[in-house]
């Protein structure tokens, strides 16, 4: 394999090698600490215009899996590694990480201290990167790479989730006539793998509808409940979602909304988002509800957080992250809402469900 070079937008060069798809590319540099789920995070939306760093140092054991990975697109830019396993051993297997690289046309980086890569992450917070043939950039290449931005991810994403494939029997039936026991789910850029979840939570799905859909269209039929899912980017480019979900909360129909959901939720109630230094992204977040002693690890992957200090007087933080204190979860008054940063648990699902039955009114009972 030959040699590359990651280049930070400080101009610091770390030299690797490369697998996966022969190329260059330029992204934001971020890091993800689970010890499994690589497929789900290749999968996942939340990555878009990203180079992720796995800080788990062997990835690809088990090899691909299309099941696990599902139907829906890459997203992510490029994808670092400490060690890349060569021979997966999994009866599941079809083909290796780095095959599946190659289709997928995302340029792979190994044989790289991600440990020190992490912690220059962690010391300066996230930052462009750009992998390389070359060890030194131009001042235009420097710049260019400084400039960086992401750019349509929503759209992007919510587009590659709109070839989604039906939910079969146990989520959403199509022969079901009655849509107040079924949600719509407003796709903001949601994994295939969130989907599936709902389904194998009981939630019916009556439609999935992409993230221009107007508040008009998610109420038309009267649904029993609306999901406003995840997805990438700064929520406050989202200001036209954020005025749609206004008109939502007028309504007051039941509505779970997480990650990105949340954080445009938040905005729509008068709330502030801000950058985080490096983010969240990973299967081993620790998350406490606050008031209780339930604590638990969560799955989460989002650079930007609802300030909790702006939150308006009908509004609280019911979970904190345990690592850091941020806002990971919000109560409203006088709205039927669960609000949560992380991807839902069994536990939130049955919630809203009980929301929709009308047996409570809010996340915290």
């Amino acid at each position: 394999m030959s040699d590359v070079f990651l280049i930070l937008e400080n101009g610091q060069a770390l030299r690797g090698k490369q697998f996966g798809y022969d190329g260059e590319a330029t992204g934001a540099l971020v890091f993800t600490t689970g010890m499994t789920g690589y497929l789900e995070t290749l999968a996942d939306p939340a990555h878009y215009g990203q180079i992720v760093i796995q800080t788990f140092p062997l990835v690809g054991n088990y090899g691909v899996i299309s099941d696990d990975f599902g139907s829906g697109a890459a997203h992510l830019k490029a994808y670092i590694v400490r060690e890349w396993c060569q021979e997966p051993s999994n009866f599941r297997s079809e083909g290796s990480l780095d095959s599946f690289l190659c289709e997928k046309k995302i340029p792979g980086l190994y044989d790289i201290d991600t440990r020190k890569l992490t912690r220059i992450l962690r010391e300066h917070g996230s930052m462009n990167a750009m992998i390389s043939k070359t060890e030194h950039l131009t001042d235009a290449q420097l710049k260019q790479l400084r400039d960086y931005k992401i750019t349509d991810a929503v759209a992007s994403a919510s587009a590659a989730g709109s070839k989604f494939p039906k939910p079969q029997a146990g989520g959403a039936l199509e022969d079901t006539k009655d849509a107040k026991s079924c949600v719509k789910v407003w796709n903001l850029g949601a994994s295939e793998a969130f989907i599936d979840d709902m389904v194998k939570s009981g939630l019916q799905i009556w439609d999935i509808l992409s993230y221009d859909a107007k508040a008009e269209e998610l109420l038309a039929d009267e649904p029993g409940g609306i999901v406003i899912t995840s997805g990438p980017g700064d929520p406050g480019e989202c200001m036209e979602i954020v005025e749609e979900i206004k008109k939502l909360c007028s309504k007051n129909i039941p509505i779970l909304a997480y990650g990105l959901g949340h954080q445009l939720l938040a905005l729509a109630n008068g709330a502030k988002t801000e950058k985080m230094k490096f983010g969240h992204h990973g299967a081993n977040q620790a998350v406490k509800e606050v008031g209780t002693t339930a604590a638990f690890i969560t799955t989460q992957n989002h650079g930007y957080v609802v300030d909790s200090g702006s939150l308006p007087p009908n509004a609280k933080a019911r979970y904190i992250n345990v690592n850091d204190g941020t806002c990971e979860g919000i109560e409203y008054s006088g709205l039927t809402a669960i609000s949560v940063q992380f991807n839902p648990t069994r536990e939130i699902f049955a919630k809203f469900k009980q929301m929709m039955e009308g047996e409570c009114s809010s996340a915290s009972k």
